[in-house]
């Protein structure tokens, strides 16, 4: 019984914080993802070690439910009505960001005397953002307009391309390496991003034409989530990308349900408290130590990432003859990285057991500072940029 009150007591705790973090915001101006994490280091293992060791059985429950909801979210950025709009600058400055990221950290990470297949993965993991961190930003501030909708369908796409190179880089790497069969990594791949496609879109479907039928008027809240969970639950149970599903059903709501976009309302009533667990426990988790160990190669790693997106966002916007404020700003709002970075690193480090402590640290030290300075990045981008919308 004392675990379970603890328990409640810490989670209680932690959502209060939530609301602390608004009124701090606009007095210091930071970001409350940022708060949220710097609360979460002070808390955590790193400084104080106040949570209970059983908070770490919580953060891949509350990591995985949140972002769930996060792509979702983002699926209703992808309709053809936002898109037939701006759906030419997300698509090729999102393709341009991702190869020009993933080339210069590659780059960067030869030049470090890394063999060429680790730094050819790690410039795939530089590949994605933080899609949850750069929301909960714009949501912050309220903004919108044609530069808000362009960053929210980048970052949308930029871990689906992030996934689908980190992919091909693995099997590159594998079949070099004599780990593997082509056959069997190639297989593995496509069921990857193939596998979250189908899953996502077998959802979705009944998802657009069930939703407020059910129950005439407003849909409930119970259907939306009902229905992301389920997606999430059979991902992780298919061994697929759980966010690509949930994106993928998002994006076949928003354009089939043409009777409501009231799924999308509910789930953003209810994602707010999944959010602060998990970045306050996401920041619980990082290792502050790490950043005293990525030396040189971590230091190469972030200043290649950071050109990687701004020069990549600008050549694309440019290619295609975009406002100034996309080509200028779209980059630095990209600085984040988080979870999914995370994600393909434990991979890597599993398929690479030799490299795991050289892949683990240099990810997991560098998303501490990416995680802390991005989201500043992000709002300092929005505050520059969105102005310009307005008037345009």
């Amino acid at each position: 019984m004392q675990s379970t009150g603890t328990i409640l007591l810490t989670i209680g705790a932690i959502l209060l914080l939530g609301f602390a973090t608004d009124e701090l915001g606009r007095r210091t101006r930071l970001p409350r993802v940022t708060l949220l994490l710097v609360f979460g280091i002070l808390i955590g293992p790193s400084a104080a070690d106040l949570l209970p060791q059983v908070s770490n059985q919580w953060l891949p429950l509350v990591t995985d439910m949140a972002l769930l909801m996060v792509g979702f979210l983002l699926g209703e950025r992808l309709s053809f009505s936002r898109l037939s709009e701006n759906g030419h600058y997300v698509f090729i400055i999102s393709v341009s960001e991702v190869l020009t990221t993933c080339i210069l950290v590659s780059l960067g990470m030869a030049l470090c005397g890394l063999p060429i297949g680790i730094a050819v993965l790690l410039g795939s993991i530089a590949a994605a953002s933080a899609p949850a961190a750069t929301i909960d930003v714009i949501s912050e501030l309220g903004a919108k307009g044609k530069f808000v909708d362009t960053l929210e369908g980048v970052v949308a796409v930029d871990d689906v391309w992030g996934l689908v190179l980190f992919s091909f880089a693995l099997t590159i790497v594998q079949l070099a390496m004599g780990l593997t069969s082509q056959n069997g990594v190639i297989a593995a791949g496509l069921w990857e991003v193939g596998g979250s496609l189908l899953l996502g879109m077998s959802i979705g479907v009944p998802m657009a034409f069930l939703t407020g039928r059910i129950r005439p008027g407003t849909p409930t809240m119970v259907e939306a989530l009902a229905l992301v969970l389920i997606c999430g639950g059979l991902a992780e149970i298919l061994e697929v990308s759980f966010l690509l599903s949930a994106l993928v059903m998002g994006a076949v709501v928003a354009n089939l349900a043409k009777h409501h976009d009231q799924p999308f309302h509910e789930i953003e009533n209810i994602e707010r408290p999944f959010l602060i667990l998990f970045f306050v426990l996401g920041g619980a988790s990082l290792h502050i130590e790490g950043l005293w160990q990525i030396g040189v190669v971590g230091l190469i790693y972030m200043l290649c990432r950071v050109a990687g997106k701004l020069s990549g966002c600008y050549a694309g916007a440019t290619l295609i003859n975009a406002p100034e404020n996309i080509r200028n700003w779209t980059g630095l709002a990209l600085t984040p990285q988080a979870g999914v970075a995370m994600g393909m690193a434990l991979i890597a480090s599993e398929r690479f057991p030799d490299f795991s402590s050289l892949i683990l640290t240099v990810i997991v030290g560098t998303t501490v500072i990416f995680e802390l300075i991005g989201p500043l990045a992000t709002k300092y981008a929005l505050i520059k940029a969105w102005p310009m919308d307005e008037q345009g």
